[in-house]
């Protein structure tokens, strides 16, 4: 997950899952200080760490940076390998269509790709449609002719927390990971809604809402541990948001030219030729995006790329990590019980456990796992230090990397 900010959506989903799977330990895989939107976490993510903590998650851990600005396929497949390591049995997800065995059988399409379904999807995408629109239309196509019988929403199926949900089986998967996937049916306003629509307002409307600084609505759409932590991180650092980083991001792209885009992830189909001409034409942030975007290219998919740039994520770096898997299981907080089950598969784990950032120089010690490959631990960590760096800069008042100082949040009993 990534809790941007954890509000009562979330608090109704973790209630549920452990009510289906009163787990002895829960988990929480989540994005560090940058999402999957392409865009900063408005508040850090020891911030969220100890919300999550306080809404009674007892271990959490952070996505690596490679996985987290990815598209849904890549963010599930670094959260589910990372859980995977860690031993868990169950996955609890949101999902809209809350069928699990639909979304299961469109996850064994997507994975064994078959014929009819590889040539739908290539018909859909040279009408020049977005990916993931030319995905859910080829997949509506496949069952149609295959379990006529079988009911599909096509909107449905492309709608957010559906195309995580099955992204997460796909990884499960292609893994061939025990992990047994649950879904709980997403309450509220949708995912990208950015109209308040009472206390299960979407986490779009939630960060609107703290940028407006209206107070009295956030009481409503938060929960109290939340609304006061958020409230504090406002205060003292001020919000993260892409347009404070605007001037950073702009004059990134203008240093750069055609050859230079052409390096890293996701570059492809003349993009790089777009944002070169885009970067020269526009004055902010936001009239850049709307510049290159396409009916084929989306916003996200555009804010994905210059994180990407940003962090310089070549096609070695992430495909190295979609290949290998994450490196390293980085501990940002737990309770006790999440501190006795740590202790209990330490010895288990073929990563090394990171819970301050000076574990990561002991080269020696990380080489010495044998689920590591050290250049790719390299590229992850290193970048994974580089975000909070980043990050730390946009904040109001103590602009200060302080990454370096902290250590494991511990919620005592």
């Amino acid at each position: 997950m990534e809790y941007n900010p954890f509000h009562n959506g979330h608090l109704y989903h973790l209630q549920k899952a452990k009510e289906l799977i009163e787990p002895d330990v829960t988990i929480a895989v989540m994005s560090g200080n940058f999402v999957q939107r392409g865009e900063p976490a408005i508040i850090d993510k020891y911030a969220r760490t100890e919300i999550a903590l306080e809404a009674g998650i007892d271990l959490v851990i952070q996505l690596p940076l490679v996985y987290s600005i990815q598209d849904a396929g890549g963010f599930a497949l670094g959260s589910v390998w990372t859980l995977n390591l860690l031993k868990v049995s169950d996955i609890v997800f949101g999902s809209e269509t809350n069928n699990l065995r639909l979304l299961k059988t469109l996850a064994d399409v997507i994975v064994k790709e078959p014929r009819e379904y590889i040539d739908r999807l290539k018909t859909h995408l040279k009408s020049g449609i977005s990916f993931p629109n030319a995905r859910k239309y080829a997949l509506r196509d496949y069952l149609t002719m295959n379990l006529p019988g079988e009911d599909l929403d096509v909107e449905e199926a492309g709608s957010s927390n559906n195309i995580l949900g099955l992204e997460y089986l796909v990884a499960i998967e292609k893994l061939k990971s025990k992990i047994v996937p649950h879904t709980i049916k997403r309450l509220g306003a949708n995912y990208n809604d950015p109209q308040f629509k009472g206390s299960f307002s979407s986490a779009t409307a939630v960060r609107g809402m703290i940028l407006k600084g209206s107070k009295e609505r956030l009481s409503e759409v938060l929960p109290p541990f939340s609304y006061e932590v958020v409230l504090k991180e406002i205060r003292d650092k001020g919000p993260v948001t892409l347009e404070s980083m605007d001037k950073l991001l702009m004059g990134i792209l203008r240093t750069m030219d055609r050859d230079d885009f052409k390096r890293y992830y996701g570059f492809v189909e003349g993009l790089d030729r777009r944002f070169a001409d885009c970067s020269e034409a526009t004055g902010n942030i936001n009239d850049f995006f709307e510049c290159v975007k396409t009916k084929r290219f989306t916003f996200t998919r555009i804010k994905r790329l210059v994180m990407n740039l940003l962090f310089k994520l070549t096609d070695d770096v992430v495909k190295n990590s979609w290949k290998y898997g994450p490196q390293y299981i980085r501990v940002l907080g737990f309770n006790e019980k999440g501190r006795e089950y740590l202790s209990s598969i330490k010895r288990k784990l073929e990563l090394p456990l990171i819970t301050v950032p000076s574990h990561g120089k002991n080269l020696s010690r990380i080489a010495s796992y044998e689920g590591v490959t050290l250049e790719i631990f390299l590229q992850q960590f290193s970048r994974d230090l580089k975000e909070a760096a980043v990050h730390s800069l946009f904040y109001e008042r103590g602009s200060c990397n302080l990454e370096y100082r902290k250590r494991v949040i511990y919620k005592r009993s």
